[in-house]
This record gives C-alpha cells, sequence and structure tokens, in this order.
C-alpha cells in the first residue's frame, strides 16, 4: 500500500449485506487500516451478525485498536458479543486492555442486554464512548467525524480522514442535509442502496442507488462511488443501475473480501 503523504490506508469489506448475513456476505463490517508510527492501526466499522468469523480471515479481533458503531440494530452491531466472549475468556496469561467501542449512547446497556438479557450488567472488557454528532475523536492515525443521519433510530454516518485520504460511509440512512458534510471531497463514499426506486417508498429509512448518486453529486468532489449494505432480496445490477443514471462515472458495488487501497 501506498500514499502521497507516507501513509498506507486500506479498507476491507469484510461484510456488506444488508439488514441480514446474505450466502456470499455477512452483514455490515468495514476493517479500515493505516500504517502510522510504525505499526499498523486498525478499526472496524460496524460488527453486524455474522462478521466476526469472516473477520478472523483478514486480523485477529483482539488485535482491532477500537471498534466503531454506526447504529444498534442486529445487521450492525451484534457480533460485539462474539467478541465479548473472545476478548474476556481466551486463554492465555496476558492482560488485555478493553477495546474502545464508540456507538450511540446506549450501546453499554445494549450489548449487556443482547448477551445477559439484563442491560444493567457491566462489560469492562469494552470501553463505552458515546458519539455526539458533529464531534470530532481520534484513533490513532484516524480522525473520524460522525454525523447524526436519517434512520429510525440513533444512527450516524462517518466521515474518515487518514493521511491526506477520506473514506466516508453514509451508515443507513435516506437522503438528509448531514450527507453533504459526510460525502464532500471523499476519495472513497460507501453508500447504503437497500431500497430499489419504483419497489420501496417508505421515508426515512434508506437511500436507493439513485438517491445514494445523488447525494455523492451534490456534495461534490467524490472520487468513487461504492453502493453496499445491499439486501439479497435486491440485483445489485439494479442498484447500479439506477445510480448510473446519476453518478457520471464507473458505479462500483461492494462485495465480503473486497480490498481498496487509497
Amino acid at each position: 500500500m501506498t500514499a502521497t503523504t507516507g501513509y498506507a490506508v486500506r479498507l476491507t469489506v469484510v461484510g456488506c449485506s444488508g439488514s441480514f448475513p446474505g450466502p456470499q456476505s455477512p452483514a455490515s463490517c468495514y476493517l479500515l487500516q493505516a500504517e502510522h508510527a510504525g505499526r499498523t492501526w486498525s478499526v472496524v466499522i460496524d460488527l453486524g451478525n455474522g462478521s466476526l468469523g469472516v473477520l478472523q480471515r483478514h486480523i485477529d479481533p483482539l488485535a482491532l485498536d477500537a471498534i466503531v458503531l454506526t447504529h444498534l440494530h442486529a445487521d450492525h452491531f451484534l457480533d460485539i458479543c462474539g467478541l465479548y466472549v473472545m476478548q474476556k475468556y481466551h486463554p492465555g496469561d496476558e492482560p488485555r486492555l478493553a477495546i474502545a467501542v464508540h456507538g450511540p449512547a446506549d450501546t453499554p446497556e445494549r450489548v449487556a442486554l443482547a448477551y445477559y438479557g439484563r442491560p444493567s450488567v457491566p462489560v469492562p472488557e469494552f470501553e463505552f464512548r458515546p458519539l455526539l454528532d458533529g464531534v470530532a475523536f481520534h484513533v490513532g492515525p484516524f480522525r473520524f467525524l460522525p454525523r447524526r443521519v436519517e434512520h429510525p433510530v440513533e444512527a450516524y454516518g462517518f466521515r474518515v480522514e487518514v493521511g491526506g485520504r477520506v473514506v466516508a460511509f453514509t451508515g443507513d440512512t435516506d437522503e438528509c442535509p448531514p450527507l453533504a458534510d459526510l460525502l464532500h471531497g471523499a476519495d472513497l463514499a460507501l453508500a447504503d442502496s437497500a431500497f430499489v426506486d419504483g419497489r420501496d417508498h417508505a421515508p426515512g429509512i434508506h437511500l436507493s442507488g439513485s438517491r445514494a448518486a445523488r447525494a455523492a453529486v451534490a456534495a461534490g468532489g467524490v472520487r468513487r462511488l461504492m453502493l453496499t449494505h445491499i439486501p439479497v432480496w435486491n440485483d445489485p445490477e439494479v442498484c447500479r443501475a439506477q445510480a448510473a443514471a446519476v453518478w457520471p462515472d464507473e458505479v462500483e458495488i461492494a462485495h465480503s473480501g473486497l480490498v481498496v487501497e487509497l
């Protein structure tokens, strides 16, 4: 991996199936890695159901520097329960630091509820840090800017800056003004494309290919557009075609195992 600033930036699509794992991909999980200060920094955005197993093809999950959660639907966070088991019970005498988890305000309670059935159980294996709309945070060389997006629960998209590169992820959202802040000038825009024009009409939930493309065009300066979070009942080529009617360049489709170097 090479970058003009000296950073090496890699995005690995671990899982990108919308709403639930599909036969070819787990649910939402994206591994970001960058070389900095003599080592590799590794962060996952989302840890949806089915993703922890596939993640192990790419990294030891206990080596993660942080987990960043867009929201608390099962297809975006539920495999954190498996990571909790790994962190708590993995044999060996070496001490393990708590893994930082950046997520919505009620993430600690939701993780405890998912694993123990009681929201009040402490989970010291993780260090929970609540997201705040528009308040950036850093993990090693990564700068994350969360923006609250349009979804039925507290949900965020992220603008990730590292080494002069920008990766933007809409998370699950419908069209909304914060997408401009997230997408503007992105080297790579990962965009929700769960809905299909002419079929899905519920507002305030998801983008379609055309709406994702429209948001990227309106934001300005986006270099690459990649559709993701496509459920198994969608034909990806239909999503691509609907985006291509708006987007002036190639429309890319995410798939599990895809590696993008910026």
